[in-house]
C-alpha cells in the first residue's frame, strides 16, 4: 500500500523533532556516553533516510538545496554497516543537517499542492 507523500514528509519532521527533543543539552561526549540515546537518535536518521527515499523525483529537483542522495545513504549505511556508524557524523547531523532540512521540509508541506502524490 502506497502512502501520501504529505505522510513521508511528516514522518522526516517527526523524527527530525524526536532528536532534537533527545539531545537538547546534551553534548558530543554525553551523546557517545549514552547508548540509548545515540540508537534513538540512528533510529529517526534512519527513518527520516528511508521516508527521503518515496519523495517523487519531481520534488527532489525542484528542492535540489536538500541533500537527498546524501540523506538516502546514510539510511543505507545504518541499515547495512550499523557496525561502523560515526558518531562524530551523526553529531555533525545533529548540529548542522537537521535545521535546515526541518525548514525545507516544512516548505514543501506548506506550500506545493501534494494532492497530487
Amino acid at each position: 500500500m502506497s502512502r501520501r507523500l504529505s505522510l513521508y514528509l511528516t514522518d522526516i519532521i517527526n523524527s527530525i523533532e524526536k532528536i532534537q527533543n533527545y539531545t537538547a543539552n546534551l553534548t558530543y561526549e554525553n551523546l557517545c556516553e549514552d547508548d540509548k540515546t545515540l540508537d534513538a537518535v540512528v533510529h529517526n536518521l534512519l527513518i527520516i533516510g528511508e521516508a527521503t527515499k518515496q519523495i517523487p523525483n519531481s520534488v527532489r529537483i525542484k528542492y535540489s538545496q536538500i541533500e537527498w542522495k546524501q540523506i538516502a545513504g546514510l539510511r543505507d549505511v545504518i541499515a547495512h554497516s550499523y557496525f561502523s556508524i560515526n558518531s562524530k557524523l551523526v553529531w555533525d547531523i545533529i548540529q548542522t543537517k537537521l535545521d535546515p532540512l526541518q525548514s525545507c521540509i516544512q516548505q514543501i508541506l506548506e506550500t506545493e499542492n501534494l494532492e497530487n502524490y
